[in-house]
């Protein structure tokens, strides 16, 4: 599974990084999403789809071939 963000349609509301801290953080300037992990273990799988379903701005996606 690879994690792709979308910095520029990101609101910075945060969820992300309070979901999934280990792949997610904000940035210090504006709060928008920071990637840490593009290729999370699995065993974190479970939370990254849930930070896909939570994002307001649907700024994060999954490509799960990769």
């Amino acid at each position: 599974m690879r994690v792709e963000v979308d910095a520029d349609k990101c609101c910075g509301a945060g969820m992300c990084a309070l979901t999934e801290p280990l792949v997610f953080d904000q940035s210090p300037v504006d709060g928008t999403v920071v990637l840490l992990t593009p290729h999370p273990p699995e065993e974190l799988w479970d939370s990254v789809e849930e930070c896909v379903r939570v994002c307001p701005a649907q700024a994060i996606s999954l490509d799960e071939t990769a």
